[in-house]
This record gives structure tokens, C-alpha cells and sequence, in this order.
């Protein structure tokens, strides 16, 4: 029975030179031969033309091809006879003859897994130019100019399908070089049936230029224009029991969950862009809080004359225990004292000088005027309970100064001139630490269910960088870059201004309320030296309204109220730094 996939017009003279090994069987009386000429052909065609072929011989009278006498049949280069025969014992003996043109090389590599069936090679040998192995499972096949023949033996092309077998075979596959002309036959035990032959790039369904059985026995197929790393797919039908199966499965690998599929790779693709917008705006945070700190300062008109009298005001509203803060971020002794100085000045503690020692004095009871960490100052030493204490007595029974210090942190932060206490979590990196432990938790579930586990690896990836971002962002807010700018403008005016500029009569209540911002700052020496010649005394009582001492000599001489005022700073600082 003779049956048709697709003719090509070179189907009735295809044929091969290599004789083609038969069974110990007899086979049909109308049986063709298997052996048939090669046709002649002219000069080899350059790369994507077809080759040319010439008139087909003439055939015997059963309509046989035959080799006239004395005709030369040169060979086709870039061309490939392959023979195939399905031994009993299940194998498949395979002679591949190739035509290298000349100075060229010819290299295959043909897979031997193909989805989850897995085919074995053995026994590979070349006779000819160039050599073949099994590497990597895939058969490699190297050869050089001339005609040089491929033989092994395949295992695995046999499957038992039930109620019939199943051959399957790759007749070409995996050549680095475009096929002008393939031509295969396949011979079986058993006559075969549902013939199936596929030609072209892995994955489609085109059919082959012509593949037809003669006499039912041996199927023959060509095609021609094989482009290079295509295939031709051949499969058969055998009856049930024709030979042993061997087909061999192997179910590959499952898709790693931490493969980049697209899901995963947009998944990092996000987090890489969420990362690096993230750095962008925290380098300009940074950059900008640099830069304020930096710039070269202008003093800062502190002094406010709108009332008919001078007094001083501090730019954004802060006080002596927060400028220090604002500008290194940090609550350190420095900015409890210049508290506790602020509080005296303002009235609500009165300092007296004693034999060496100094005494605070409650004055006024805290009022609604006074913040947070004012309160927190004010009652670490005073209580409730207490009008008066000595700074030895604070110094010999340190209090804990925690509570104050934190208030402070609290107060900034209200007031927006940071972004967060510098000792505790940010909202930024709270939300970094739950995403990273989210990430975390959806890729251990990801990579169980067999799902695309980088997507939990890319929210872990958003998730650290924003933790890492929220700390080393900044703690000054914009408007708390500008004030530490302003600050600066501030200690500018300290170190500048004439004290012969402000009134007589405000003087001294301008040279007070100062005071602790330069003691905050560090330059309350500066500015107790600036106003050397200030006359406590010119609003009709000798020394500071704030400050008492039983020495005469120091109420009426600014130099040694000086000399004492600094004692008491640097014993007040001790107290805060043991606490």
C-alpha cells in the first residue's frame, strides 16, 4: 500500500547509495529495493538556493529505478543520507553519509532528551574526516570536507503505546549548517502505519516535502532547504509486540520557584526601580541637610525691637535645650544645663552662690508656659515636694536624666524639625522591617507551592532597602535642615553683635535671654567676654535679677560674676553627666 504526506517533485528519483541492511525474512514478491541512485546533480548551490536536479533515470518495467551503465552520480554537497532500521532487538541502527563541501565544516548537535523522553546512544564511530560523541546529552557529530559516514545505535525510539508501538526518531536535527538536500528511509520488522513527519524549527507542525512507503515495508522521506538547527521528527506505528520497548521517560526538573520567569523578573525589575528612586531621594535628603550645615552663615536678626523695647527672639520658636539637639542630634549635658539656665532667666528658678556651692531655688510654679521636657527638667530637680537643692547634693544623689532627654527627642519631633528620634525606629523603617518580613514569609510559601518565589524575594529586597533608607535618613526634616541653617545664623549674631547697639535699658535682659543659646552652642564664654563692661546695675538693682550671690564684690563686677558663672555651668554639666 503506498501512501502520501506530501509529493515533492523529487520523490520519484530520491534515493540512496549506501545499501540499506535487510531483515532475515522474506519480504513481499512486489517488495522495491531499497537501494536507489543518487541523482545527478551540477555544481553546488550557494547557501538558500535549492539544488538542482536533473531529469530522473530510467526505471525497469515494474517501475523500479535503475542506474544506467557507466553514468557517474557526483555528489551533492551540504547534502545527507541517513538509513534507519528498527533492529528486533528493540534498537535502532542508524548510517548517516554526509557531504562536506569543500573547505567547510559540518557540526551537529542533536539532543537526546526531548520533553521528558530521554535517548540513549551507544557505539558511535565515523568512517571518514571527523569524529562523534555523546557530551552532555546531546549526540555531537564534527566533520570536514568530503563524504564521511556516521554509524550508532539508538536506544530508547521504541514505546509501548497499548494496543500498538510507537518509533520515534530525529532524523535531522541540531546541524549548524543548512541542509540542501535530506534524504532518509526507515525499515522496520513489522510493516509500519500512521507515518508522521515533521520538518522545520522545533515546536511546529509543517509537514516534510514527501515521505511515502514502497510496498508497505520501507518509508522514504526528503526534503530539501533544511535550515540549519531545524529537524525532521519521524514517527511510526508498529503492531503490538513487533519489537521490545525501550523508551525511556524521564520527567525533568520542575521550573525552579526562584526561576526568572516574567512574573519574577518584573517583580525585580519593580524593586530595583523602587530601590533606586528611593536612593535618589535620599541622597538629595542628605544632600540637602549637608548642605545646610555647611553653608557659610549670616547672622540671624534675633532682636526684636516691635514693642518700643529690644528683646530677643529665636528664629522657628526654639528654645536653648533645643538648638544644640537641632544641630548635632543628640541631647547632651550642654543642652539640659542651657535648660535650666532658660528656666532661671524666665523666672521659674532662682540660682544663689553659697561658700563654693550653689543652691536652685523654686521661684514660680510650672504654668502652661512651659513644655514638655522644660517640665521633665524642672522636676528631675525640683519635685514636687522640693523648693530648694544644692548641685552637691544632685552631684553626691544623680538623677536619672532619661526621662528629660526623651522629651526633648518628643518635642523636636512635634515641632517637625526631625523626622524621627534619633534612639528610637522611623515610620520608614518599621514599614521596611514589615515588608522585609513579609517578603520573607511569602517566599518560603512561594518556593513550597511551586510558584514564582522572587516575587517574595523581590518584596524582601524593598523591604530591607527601605529598613536601611529609613536609617540613614536624615533625622532633620526639611524645616529642621533650615532652622539647624538658622541656628548657625544664630551663633553668627552672637559673635557679632555690639552690645553699645541695644539699649541701656534692655541690655541686660537681652545679654540673659541669650545667654543659654550661647551656652548650648558652646560660646558662652564668647558672649560672657562680649558684654564685659554690661551694667548689671542699671536697672536700679546690683546683679542679675536671675542670679544670686553673697559676695558683693561678684554682684557688682561682671569679670567675676563671670568667672563664677562659669564654675557654675561646668559643676551643673557634671551633675547632667553622671545622671
Amino acid at each position: 500500500m503506498l501512501e502520501k504526506w506530501a509529493v515533492a517533485a523529487a520523490v520519484g528519483v530520491a534515493g540512496f547509495g549506501l545499501a540499506q541492511p535487510s531483515f532475515p525474512v522474506p519480504l513481499p514478491s512486489d517488495a522495491p529495493s531499497i537501494e536507489f541512485p543518487v541523482p545527478s546533480v551540477g555544481p553546488a548551490p550557494d547557501e538558500g538556493e535549492p539544488p538542482t536536479i536533473v531529469p530522473a533515470p530510467p526505471t525497469d518495467p515494474g517501475g523500479r529505478p535503475v542506474r544506467p551503465p557507466g553514468v557517474g552520480q557526483p555528489p551533492l554537497p551540504r547534502s545527507v543520507n541517513v538509513q534507519l532500521k528498527v533492529e528486533r532487538d528493540g534498537s535502532l541502527t542508524v548510517r548517516e553519509q554526509v557531504i562536506v563541501q569543500a573547505d567547510r565544516t559540518m557540526t551537529r548537535i542533536a539532543p537526546l532528551r526531548i520533553g521528558d523522553r530521554v535517548f540513549a546512544v551507544r557505539d558511535p564511530r565515523v568512517e571518514g574526516n571527523g569524529s562523534v560523541a555523546v557530551e552532555n546529552d546531546a549526540l555531537v557529530i564534527k566533520l570536514s570536507e568530503g563524504a564521511s559516514t556516521v554509524v550508532y545505535t539508538v536506544d530508547g525510539a521504541v514505546e509501548d503505546m497499548g494496543d500498538h508501538q510507537r518509533f520515534r526518531w530525529q532524523v535531522a536535527s541540531g546541524w549548524d549548517t543548512k541542509l540542501v538536500l535530506l534524504r532518509g528511509s526507515l525499515l522496520t520488522p513489522e510493516r509500519g502505519s500512521n507515518f508522521v513527519c515533521l520538518a522545520g524549527a522545533a515546536g511546529t507542525e509543517d509537514r516534510c516535502e514527501s515521505a511515502l512507503t514502497d510496498g508497505g515495508s520501507v518509508l522514504r522521506v526528503v526534503q530539501s532547504n533544511l535550515d540549519a538547527g531545524a529537524r525532521v521528527d519521524l514517527a511510526a506505528d508498529l503492531p503490538p509486540g513487533t519489537v521490545p520497548a525501550s523508551a525511556r521517560f524521564e520527567r525533568g526538573a520542575p521550573p525552579s520557584p526562584f526561576a526568572i520567569g516574567l512574573s519574577g523578573g518584573i517583580a525585580l525589575g519593580a524593586a530595583l526601580l523602587f530601590l533606586l528612586a528611593g536612593f535618589a531621594v535620599l541622597w538629595r535628603a542628605r544632600a540637602r541637610d549637608a548642605e545646610a550645615l555647611a553653608a557659610e552663615p549670616e547672622p540671624v536678626p534675633v532682636l526684636d525691637t516691635s514693642g518700643g523695647r529690644t528683646a530677643f527672639a529665636s528664629p522657628d520658636g526654639v528654645l536653648p535645650g533645643q538648638v544644640g539637639t537641632v544641630v548635632d542630634g543628640a541631647v547632651d549635658a550642654r543642652d539640659l544645663s542651657a535648660t535650666v539656665l532658660d528656666l532661671a532667666v524666665r523666672n521659674y528658678v532662682w540660682i544663689t552662690e553659697t561658700d563654693g556651692d550653689w543652691q536652685l531655688v523654686r521661684r514660680n510654679p510650672a504654668d502652661d508656659a512651659l513644655n514638655d521636657y522644660e517640665r521633665a527638667v524642672l522636676e528631675l530637680l525640683l519635685p514636687r515636694d522640693t523648693d530648694l537643692v544644692t548641685l552637691s547634693a544632685l552631684h553626691a544623689e544623680p538623677r536619672g536624666v532619661g526621662k528629660a532627654r526623651d522629651a526633648v527627642y518628643r518635642d523636636i519631633v512635634s515641632h517637625k524639625w526631625f523626622s524621627r528620634r534619633p534612639n528610637a525606629l522611623g515610620a520608614l523603617t518599621i514599614v521596611g522591617i514589615a515588608l522585609l518580613l513579609l517578603g520573607l514569609g511569602l517566599t518560603v510559601v512561594l518556593a513550597l507551592v511551586g510558584g514564582a518565589a522572587l516575587i517574595g524575594v523581590a518584596v524582601a529586597i524593598a523591604g530591607l532597602g527601605l529598613a536601611i533608607g529609613g536609617r540613614l535618613t536624615p533625622l532633620r526634616s526639611k524645616r529642621g535642615s533650615a532652622l539647624a541653617q538658622q541656628v548657625n545664623g544664630v551663633r553668627a549674631f552672637l559673635n557679632t553683635v555690639n552690645p553699645e547697639s541695644i539699649p541701656v535699658a534692655d541690655r541686660e535682659v537681652v545679654f540673659s535671654r541669650s545667654l543659654p543659646y550661647a551656652v548650648a552652642l558652646g560660646d558662652g564664654q564668647q558672649w560672657l567676654a562680649r558684654f564685659a563692661d554690661l551694667d548689671s546695675s542699671a536697672d536700679g538693682t546690683a546683679g542679675m535679677y536671675w542670679y544670686a550671690t553673697q559676695d558683693g564684690a561678684v554682684a557688682a563686677d561682671h569679670a567675676r560674676f563671670t568667672e563664677q558663672f562659669q564654675a557654675f555651668v561646668a559643676r551643673l554639666d557634671r551633675v547632667f553627666e553622671k545622671a
